[in-house]
């Protein structure tokens, strides 16, 4: 093997987490931490009142919110990130890049142990990243066609691509349908519906998942965290509690008379016009941050919205800030934007001319080139998350004023998710997508993704993106990809909101990166 060049790519984790309590409003969008006290003591147990069913807890499985927030607890991954988005090494000691871009070789830590008392190496990581591969809807997209990781001793694992990709890194530590690394033979024995035993290497392991009850982890006593301050999901977790229930509540009243009583300590995915309600509670802290992005996506796979010309038409008939304000209620808690990234650093005014247009004219002359006749359109949508029913209330609304037939369509949560994956049950889906590190990792631009088809010319401009010789480069191929994106509409994107959950003053120490973290953190007695 060739001599590796040691690069940008060996990271030390030297930030050290924002030690800033939670205000009163909704948290700024770092990772934050409340100051503990000498009157915290560790143990006890946090419930946590849970919005929706995750469909798996197989996090390579799917990208889902659901999914996440539990398994992040569980599994974890060769790098992460810190709070500025930085790739940081996890369960790898170093990383090493080759000097042509195609090489990247992962130094494990040693005497990492998985739930089941087994030590981790490289068979467990070389099985786990590959399954990965297969499964990650962006992978092709940030990692190129064949990528893949190999074995060179016990603790030492490489991963070789076709080309130098200047964001492969970055998709290592993505944060939703992320690369948990697994033990090699719970890999081996999983099936199509992800994998049977849930066995990972964090502060918590599974212990039980009663449906439609409650999901219950525990601390791994023999865990071994990193001795470097905690920033994002990098750096020292420890499980400070014994136990945490994530107990499904999809009822939002529910919730919030929960976490007003006391019943909960965390309350996710609360309703938005509760939010001045919290706020104004002294026992309660409103958490959030901007972290995700409102959507609807379209059924291109067959049906009317194979049609650009539909398309257009929805596009042209919609009104953002009015589905923004039904969604979330507060103006604090959403932004209008038709950014496709949420991160500065990707912003790109590309395609602004066809954001927010609510020209019913144009909606009209649309739907005669379209040909539409007052086919039923399918718009389907979920109570389980009220700013997808709010979302989708208004919509149906909208659509129908500008001369379409729109039917609502609700649904909980995992039929929602059902359905989707079968193009003969709907036209138009509510949707979000929680934000990401990089573009390429958007699902509304992956063709594997509900409603989607391959698009030659859109991965062609993405490719671009992701081997661009300079960050410059980057940004302009971004900017053009984004303006194609606004004229081919696989969906419309209406803007950014804030995560509105709350946690009562009984825990100090909670971790608000992408969402509520619950390692390093206590709760009074």
């Amino acid at each position: 093997m060739k001599t590796k060049k040691r690069g940008l790519f060996i990271v030390i984790l030297v930030l050290m987490l924002a030690m800033v309590g939670c205000s009163s409003g909704t948290s700024e969008s770092t990772s934050k931490k409340d100051e503990g006290d000498s009157s915290q003591q560790t143990g006890g147990e946090i419930r946590v009142a849970y919005n929706a069913q995750p469909s798996t807890l197989d996090p390579h499985m799917n990208n889902s919110t659901a999914t996440k927030y539990v398994a992040n607890h569980i599994f974890e991954t060769l790098v992460t990130f810190n709070s500025k988005y930085e790739p940081v090494p996890m369960l790898a000691e170093s990383v090493e890049k080759s000097e042509d871009g195609k090489t990247y070789t992962f130094h494990l830590r040693k005497g990492v142990t998985f739930h089941n008392g087994k030590e981790m190496t490289a068979e467990d990581v070389v099985a786990s990243m590959n399954r990965w591969t297969q499964k990650f809807l962006a992978s092709e997209s940030l990692l190129g066609k064949g990528a893949t990781f190999e074995q060179i001793d016990k603790y030492t694992v490489v991963l070789k691509l076709q080309e130098p990709y200047r964001l492969a890194l970055t998709a290592l530590a993505t944060a939703a349908q992320f690369p948990a690394i697994m033990p090699k033979e719970i890999i081996e024995s999983a099936g199509n519906l992800g994998v049977t035993e849930i066995i990972g290497t964090g502060p918590f392991k599974f212990v039980d998942w009663k449906k439609d009850q409650y999901i219950h982890i525990t601390k791994y006593e023999d865990y071994k965290p990193l001795n470097t301050p905690a920033d994002g999901w990098s750096g020292k977790k420890e499980a400070l509690v014994k136990d945490i229930y994530f107990d499904i509540v999809t009822d939002a009243q529910t919730r919030v008379a929960g976490i007003q009583t006391g019943q909960y300590d965390v309350a996710l995915s609360l309703p938005n016009d509760s939010y001045e309600q919290i706020k104004a509670d002294q026992n309660l802290k409103a958490v959030g941050d901007f972290y995700g992005s409102l959507y609807v996506y379209f059924n291109r796979k067959q049906g009317l919205f194979t049609d650009i010309k539909m398309r257009q038409a929805v596009n042209a008939a919609l009104d953002a800030k009015e589905i923004l304000l039904a969604s979330f209620s507060n103006k604090d808690l959403y932004k209008l934007s038709h950014q496709y990234m949420i991160q500065e650093k990707w912003a790109a005014e590309a395609g602004k001319e066809e954001y927010n247009q609510r020209d019913l004219e144009k909606v009209k002359g649309l739907l005669q080139e379209a040909g539409y006749n007052g086919q039923e359109i399918r718009l389907i949508t979920t109570k389980d998350y009220s700013y997808f029913y709010n979302e989708g209330v208004v919509i149906a609304e909208q659509l129908k004023k500008a001369g379409l037939n729109v039917k609502l369509d609700v649904n909980d949560y995992p039929t929602l998710a059902e359905k989707r994956n079968d193009p003969t049950k709907w036209e138009i889906s509510v949707a979000a997508i929680v934000k990401r590190a990089t573009p390429l990792e958007l699902e509304i631009l992956q063709p594997a993704t509900f409603g989607s088809v391959e698009n030659p010319q859109l991965a062609e401009m993405l490719g671009a993106v992701n081997t661009a010789s300079s960050d410059e480069e980057m940004k302009r191929k971004w900017d053009e990809a984004q303006g194609y994106i606004w004229e081919y509409l696989p969906g419309v994107k209406f803007g950014d909101y804030s995560g509105f959950d709350a946690t009562t003053n009984k825990l100090k120490g909670i971790v608000n990166f992408e969402g509520i973290n619950l390692w390093n953190t206590t709760v009074s007695k």
